[in-house]
């Protein structure tokens, strides 16, 4: 697997300067809510456009065209590196599954990226669209069904987001606030073949969606872009009903919540990281991975469980895996590894 994240850098407290500036005024409610730049527990982010790119207001054309050159650039750089590292070429690909929830392509992005890549015309096209912060693992999970359904071929699964290039400056809510101070853009790339030792085997995988919690996390899609939504407080939710959902979900696909060696999860914030090791019964800051690239890196939604699953892999990877993850639906979504022997 690789990573990828775009040239320009946003300090946390460079950031919480610029929002007060932008929304300083307008916003009765900026004062209470600007300590969430300090506890979000990021340091810096990366975004695909220049800092000033987000003092002007936006609208889709601007947005989508910064979204389609970007996407398109992080889409090359973690795709050639992760096939690099498996000792692959373009050519060799079967089937490509892309995850990506913050900007629209059509034609879809590994298509765009195809004759640049070196892809073959056959190859099979997976472009999902909407699983937001739980697509990187569903979307690993998606790759291994694939992967499995024809032994010997090779399937390659990126997750691409921009979530910078929704930036509002015209939502004055708590929720684009909390979104200001979360959010940066990154990649990051899978290769999985059937058979083959690698780095780790996928030993299974699954999903839970909540019913009646579909105002807890998503996009609104209004005439200026993308608008965040976050109408429920979500650690709480997930301290209450993550840990069980996991636990159900080890259940069925057979794998004993004791045999877990280490938990990789998204680490959606600082809150999220506490609720999760509770729900799951860790040590507090046993989550030290997932702490690191959320100061790193921010929220960079799907991708982000895949930067921590990097730095597992360069740590020197626990025997067993469960790589977890929370996303619109309400869901929860996770997927079992086993190291490679």
């Amino acid at each position: 697997m690789a990573t990828a994240v775009p040239p320009h850098i946003l300090y946390q407290e460079d950031v919480a300067e610029r929002a007060r500036a932008i929304f300083g005024g307008r916003y009765g409610d900026l004062e209470r809510l600007m300590p969430v730049f300090k506890s979000a527990g990021i340091d810096k982010r990366h975004t695909v456009m220049p800092v000033e790119w987000y003092h002007e207001p936006r609208a889709w054309p601007d947005r989508t065209a910064a979204y389609l050159d970007g996407a398109q650039e992080l889409f090359v750089e973690a795709a050639t590196a992760a096939l690099a590292a498996a000792g692959c070429t373009p050519a060799d690909v079967d089937a490509i599954v892309t995850i990506s929830s913050t900007g629209i392509a059509t034609p879809s992005l590994e298509a765009r990226a195809s004759q640049r890549m070196g892809f073959r015309p056959d190859v099979a096209r997976v472009p999902v669209f909407g699983l937001g912060c739980a697509g990187g693992a569903t979307g690993l999970s998606l790759a291994a069904r694939l992967a499995e359904a024809r032994p010997g071929s090779t399937v390659l699964m990126v997750a691409v987001e921009l979530c910078t290039t929704a930036f509002r400056m015209d939502q004055l809510t708590k929720a684009n606030i909390v979104a200001t101070a979360l959010f940066g853009d990154g990649a990051a790339a899978c290769v999985l073949r059937a058979g083959d030792e690698g780095l780790c085997h996928v030993e299974g995988a699954g999903e839970q969606t909540w019913p009646d919690t579909l105002n807890i996390m998503g996009w609104s899609v209004d005439p200026e872009g993308f608008g965040v939504i976050f109408d429920r407080d979500i650690p709480p939710f997930a301290e209450k009903y993550f840990g069980p959902a996991i636990h159900d979900i080890l259940g069925r696909i057979g794998v004993e919540r004791a045999t877990i060696s280490r938990f990789c999860c998204h680490p959606g914030g600082s809150k999220v990281l506490k609720a999760l090791e509770q729900t799951l019964e860790l040590e507090p800051g046993a989550l030290d991975h997932e702490r690191a690239v959320l100061a790193d890196y921010g929220n960079m939604s799907a991708p982000t469980v895949l930067f921590v699953l990097d730095r597992l892999i360069k740590a020197g990877l626990p025997e067993r895996i469960a790589l977890t993850a929370l996303g619109p639906g309400f869901s929860a979504s996770c997927v079992s590894f086993l190291r490679a022997a």
